[in-house]
């Protein structure tokens, strides 16, 4: 017996360093993984402007959008609620990469395209990307009765934006983004709106509970000199993310009625400051047309 435990004893070792060196050569032939982020923000908006969230290959989102008026109209008003401005698009991803959408705005009646390219993401193990990047890029063509002098030509309808996007989910609470963009208006209301607006968005969410989440925007927008004590103010809004089985449900205060770049970015008119707020929602739903 004792013969037994000196032998185990001095092969005890070996055995171990056999064991080491399997271990090694199986993690040698394992493929190294790649770990991406996913659900930076729970839906392809943030509160107003676009998340880096696009639809998967397959999916069709409806989304409805609507923003009251001002809460000081007050209680003749219904503070604001009597008064509804609406969006309505839909988005479909073509590959798990490019997204492409349409909506329509009451504001000047404009229909509004869109497509999203996801440049870069978000991921770390074998690749290790720290953020996710999304151009996104849009044209608006007015339908609105014209009301201008001159010729009216169809150009002269046209709005478009170029815009990056900039994500980092820091864990499973807390994600950031930034994004800059350019607005182009082929038509502007005088001689002193530019035609270009350059702006700066940071935009950010938190998870405060299981299914919701505390949502923010801020678009710091860049005016000439002459325009600089023009009446547009930069818009911010506020919301809560709501999370119900196939839906998102956001509810927001904003002081901007507009739905799309060149309304809530380029010409907002109201002042959170001054309490010149409005409620607003979104509702999201989701469909899966093409399977995995």
């Amino acid at each position: 017996m004792k013969k037994l435990i000196l032998i185990l004893i001095i092969l005890l070792p070996f055995n171990l360093k056999a064991q080491d060196e399997l271990a090694n050569m199986l993690d040698s032939i394992t493929k190294p993984k790649t770990d991406y982020a996913s659900a930076t923000f729970k839906t392809t908006r943030i509160v107003t402007s676009h998340s880096v969230e696009s639809m998967k290959r397959g999916q069709l989102e409806f989304r409805v959008s609507h923003r009251f008026g001002s809460i000081k109209s007050g209680v003749d008003q219904f503070w604001g609620i009597d008064q509804s401005t609406i969006f309505i698009g839909l988005s479909y991803g073509i590959t798990d990469w490019l997204e492409m959408g349409v909506g329509r705005t009451p504001n000047e009646k404009i229909f509004n395209g869109f497509a999203k390219l996801k440049l870069l993401r978000q991921c770390s193990g074998e690749s290790n990307i720290p953020f996710t990047m999304v151009y996104m890029g849009s044209t608006g063509v007015s339908a609105a009765k014209w009301s201008g002098q001159g010729t009216n030509y169809f150009t002269s309808r046209l709005s478009y934006v170029n815009q990056l996007m900039f994500a980092r989910k820091f864990n499973e609470e807390l994600s950031i983004q930034l994004s800059p963009a350019h607005i182009h208006r082929n038509m502007v209301e005088s001689a002193l709106d530019d035609n270009d607006v350059f702006s700066i968005g940071i935009g950010g969410r938190y998870k405060i509970a299981k299914r919701m989440s505390f949502n923010i925007e801020y678009f710091y927008v860049v005016r000439p000199i002459w325009n600089i004590k023009s009446a547009y103010t930069n818009p911010i809004s506020v919301g809560v993310d709501i999370e119900t089985g196939g839906h998102v449900f956001q509810i927001m205060l904003t002081n901007s009625i507009g739905m799309i770049e060149k309304h809530y970015i380029a010409e907002n008119l109201d002042d959170f400051t001054k309490g010149e707020i409005h409620l607003g929602f979104n509702i999201s739903r989701v469909f899966t047309l093409v399977g995995e």
